[in-house]
């Protein structure tokens, strides 16, 4: 594959998403609002599962179509980074003004992410613990596997389901301050729906194939291309909707958005693969950098948002700083400066 067909394929691919995941979030919010949900769970769950729907189909795809598990982690986890460190960060430049937050968001939705965070890494232990094995590789690294099992994938779901759960009870609690709204065909919403999901898997399979052609020309592992083009394309409707959402005003939905995408990324994206394909041997040495550094973006995040409920403009230029290190680490590793990431 050449270089004019990897760009055109990258382009390509990320135009399908945006447009297709646009169409999407406006058919989710019509019937937020038909169904009566709340903003902070509008932002948080609904809409967070619709700009994540292309995180959950690069993970479906990868390991099923293209036998790359590392390649849809990555891509989901380089995602997370960059929705937990960019989006705020842009949304603050965006509104031109600090992003505000409340308790719920700091107290519950953040924390919240935290936890699973936590879980997952809590899962991929367990499979190296009671299914894991160590493997030599050419250069006499040793490299840490372990089988991810249907069984240890129910855990994350189980977890995302507590996290719906909670969000009901927003909903229930307060049903009488967002009314039902009147004149919306949500027929036609959920149709719209279901067919930009086709061309979300159509827009995600062209980035996939651009990742492992990238991957083969320089000869370099798919994971840090999953890491950098795919999140980045993938994140493109989460960065879109957080950036509407705080110049209107909204920043309670925008910062839930960020927060609730990545709920869905960890513990329904990854897993969901697994349920799907059954058992998959992954390479922890390879996975825990990355999830590290989510781990440093994440405490960044929080700490920020606890100082006075908001993310000011120096605040952002902190987060970008971390992402930008982010970035020079990945470039690094692809040409082979560094050897953090274990692969084999």
């Amino acid at each position: 594959m050449t270089w004019f067909w990897l760009i055109a394929g990258t382009v390509v691919g990320t135009a399908i998403l945006w447009v297709s995941c646009g169409r999407l979030e406006e058919a989710t919010h019509r019937l937020a609002l038909h169904y009566g949900i709340p903003d902070v769970v509008k932002g948080s769950v609904l809409m967070a599962v619709a700009s994540s729907m292309p995180e959950l189909i690069t993970a479906l795809l990868a390991f099923p179509v293209h036998d790359d598990f590392e390649l849809g982690m990555s891509a989901v986890v380089g995602s997370a980074i960059f929705n937990i460190l960019v989006i705020p960060a842009v949304s603050v430049y965006a509104a031109g003004k600090p992003l505000r937050a409340n308790r719920d968001i700091v107290y519950r939705e953040a924390q919240f992410y935290l936890v699973s965070v936590a879980a997952i890494m809590v899962v991929l232990s367990l499979a190296v613990i009671y299914n894991g094995g160590v493997v030599q590789t050419d250069g006499g690294r040793r490299v840490f596997q372990g089988l991810f099992t249907p069984l240890l994938a129910a855990i994350p779901v189980l977890l995302y389901g507590l996290y719906l759960f909670i969000q009901f009870h927003e909903v229930r609690s307060s049903r009488h301050e967002n009314p039902p709204q009147e004149g919306i065909q949500a027929g036609k919403e959920w149709l719209v729906l279901v067919l930009m999901v086709g061309f979300i898997l159509v827009g995600v399979e062209i980035l996939l194939r651009v990742a492992i052609g990238m991957a083969e020309l320089l000869n370099t592992p798919t994971f840090l291309w999953g890491m950098t083009i795919i999140a980045g394309a993938t994140s493109v409707p989460d960065t879109f909707v957080s950036v509407q959402a705080a110049r209107l005003g909204r920043t309670e939905s925008s910062l839930s958005n960020v927060l609730g995408s990545n709920v869905f990324d960890l513990l329904v994206a990854v897993p969901a693969a697994v349920i799907v394909s059954g058992a998959i041997m992954v390479n922890f040495s390879q996975i825990v950098p990355m999830m590290a550094f989510l781990v440093v973006a994440t405490i960044a995040m929080i700490a920020f948002m606890l100082r006075d409920l908001e993310l000011n403009r120096v605040e952002a230029h902190g987060m970008m700083t971390l992402y930008v290190v982010f970035a020079v680490w990945l470039g690094l590793e692809a040409l082979g400066f560094t050897d953090l990431v274990a692969a084999l």
